[in-house]
């Protein structure tokens, strides 16, 4: 949601834990099952919207089906009132890179979109997004999903205690870079916990050894987007919606992780194995 905007200040409310100097709170062992209930529940909404995501399906039908599985499992959407903000879930069709509001929208035979869900289940939230497409995947865009979830991948393997949040941007941004593609700078990942959105931000790019160290008991986001084209975005006149400013085909793929004492635990694995719509 907007808080993922790089360089907004976000106030961390949660009272549980301690704080490091910039301000990251550092979760005890005991947290990990909360986020993985929250985590769970979220990818496998996720897994189950998969089977609606068809030629002529509206993004707001999907957006309703979501709603009605968060209230059926006694969760709660955590973007639903959000800053005004009226859905339980961002649906980003094509050039959108986030944020992407459903509605009246048919899907057309090659799109692709990302669906991005966040619910709070017994006070943790669980935050993930992944990839569709409707009907018959273009060869491009289906390149562009692979690259986007391997970059992701690589960020995950960079986090581990003592390394630095500028490790993980530099996996990232390498590795995408040298497919001839580009990082989005505009929008990061961020913490959460028993917040939707708190210290640090998570940057796709950057250099080694930067930023905050590595901890365990941090819990963080990493969502990278991944533009064909060039990395600038702009947001539309509804104030939430944010495109590519060249119109090339963007993906994000998103993972809610906790550090552990040797690197990190992913809390939003889809129980069904359909991270990637196509692995």
């Amino acid at each position: 949601m907007r808080d993922k905007r790089k360089g907004m200040h976000v106030v961390n409310h949660d009272t549980g834990g301690r704080l490091t100097r910039d301000g990251i709170r550092i979760y005890q062992r005991d947290d990990f099952a909360g986020m993985h209930r929250a985590g769970e529940l979220a990818a496998r909404i996720l897994d189950e919207v998969a089977e609606l995501v068809e030629v002529g399906q509206t993004t707001g039908a999907l957006d309703e089906f979501i709603r009605k599985r968060v209230e059926e499992a006694g969760a709660t959407s955590a973007t639903i009132g959000y800053k005004g903000y009226q859905h339980a879930s961002c649906i980003s069709v094509n050039h959108v890179v986030c944020h992407g509001i459903p509605g009246d929208k048919k899907l057309k035979d090659g799109d692709i979109l990302n669906i991005d869900v966040t619910v709070i289940v017994d006070g943790w939230f669980g935050d993930t997004s992944r990839m569709y497409v409707a009907g018959k995947l273009p060869r491009k865009a289906e390149r562009l999903m692979d690259v986007t979830h391997d970059a992701l991948m690589r960020g995950i393997e960079a986090v581990k205690p003592g390394n630095t949040f500028g490790d993980i941007g530099h996996a990232i941004q390498t590795y995408v870079e040298a497919q001839r593609m580009s990082v989005v700078r505009d929008f990061c990942g961020h913490g959460l916990g028993r917040v939707f959105h708190a210290p640090p931000n998570v940057l796709h790019y950057g250099r080694p050894g930067t930023g905050p160290v590595l901890e365990e008991g941090m819990f963080f986001t990493i969502e990278p987007m991944v533009n064909l084209g060039r990395p600038e975005t702009k947001v539309l006149t509804d104030e939430w919606t944010a495109v590519t400013r060249d119109k090339s085909l963007s993906a994000q793929f998103e993972h809610s992780v906790g550090v552990t004492a040797d690197g990190a635990e992913i809390f939003t694995l889809s129980p069904a194995g359909r991270f990637h719509p196509t692995y």
